[in-house]
């Protein structure tokens, strides 16, 4: 697994859950099929800038208390307004054109907000082309996809 998807696994489990400890993050990773040592999960919370806070019970968990985090988050949702031609349905595909060269980074985009409903995301230089899981609900998915670019 390379780091980049597991650090974005541990940020996403940190946002949604209650990770008091690293080996609760470790077990928590193993659940998602990544065995990583407690040296390597240390790193990644220190590069991550991840911090331990009190919670409302006077526990400490782990939190994201960076703010690179979040405006990354924001200039890849600035690219995919900006760069999205279009989004149609193709027989039991979604087909994404985009400006050349941001498909990549349009997927990754779409792949973040963990839409319902997609099955898998294929990229190329200006098209996107994503498998729904239901064939049958794939015009939810367009107009999912088309309200990101609102």
């Amino acid at each position: 697994m390379k780091k980049y998807t597991r650090q974005r696994l541990i940020l996403d489990i940190i946002q949604n859950n209650d990770v008091k400890t690293q080996s609760q993050l470790s077990e928590l990773l193993k659940e998602h099929g990544i065995n990583a040592t407690q040296a390597t999960i240390s790193r990644d919370i220190k590069e991550l800038r991840i911090s331990k806070v009190q919670s409302d019970d006077y526990d400490y968990k782990y939190t994201v208390v960076d703010n690179d985090y979040d405006s990354f988050t924001e200039r890849m949702e600035k690219i995919f307004k900006e760069s999205v031609l279009s989004i149609e349905k193709s027989n039991q595909l979604v087909v994404i054109k985009t400006i050349s060269y941001c498909a990549t980074v349009c997927g990754a985009y779409i792949t973040n907000e963990k839409l319902d409903n997609v099955g898998g995301i294929v990229t190329g230089i200006d098209t996107i082309f994503i498998s729904p899981v239901d064939g049958e609900k794939i015009d939810i998915l367009v107009e999912d996809l088309r309200s990101l670019i609102k």
